[in-house]
């Protein structure tokens, strides 16, 4: 999926916000929803954009550890049953 916002670009929309501009003319000005707007405070509010990236980076570390993970529990039960086969 195509994302249209970079996590800069939100974290500078977020900062408008803060600086204070109205929810209602920055969602229109840029074209999203109030509750993307809110969606985006409550995962990236308070942020720089150094803590962003390193979230991004940690999310993808997240992800691959887990794909490993569950690939090796796959193939410890396929191990499994295989050893309690009868011959």
């Amino acid at each position: 999926m195509k994302k249209r916002f970079t996590e800069e670009q939100i974290i500078g929309i977020l900062k408008e916000a803060e600086a204070g501009a109205k929810v209602a003319e920055l969602c229109r000005k840029h074209s999203i929803s109030d509750a993307t707007y809110y969606n985006w405070k409550a995962k990236f509010g308070g942020m720089t954009v150094s803590d962003a990236q390193r979230l991004k980076a940690l999310e993808a570390e997240n992800a691959r550890l887990k794909r490993l993970l569950a690939e090796s529990m796959l193939d410890n039960a396929a191990l499994k049953d295989i050893v309690g086969r009868k011959w």
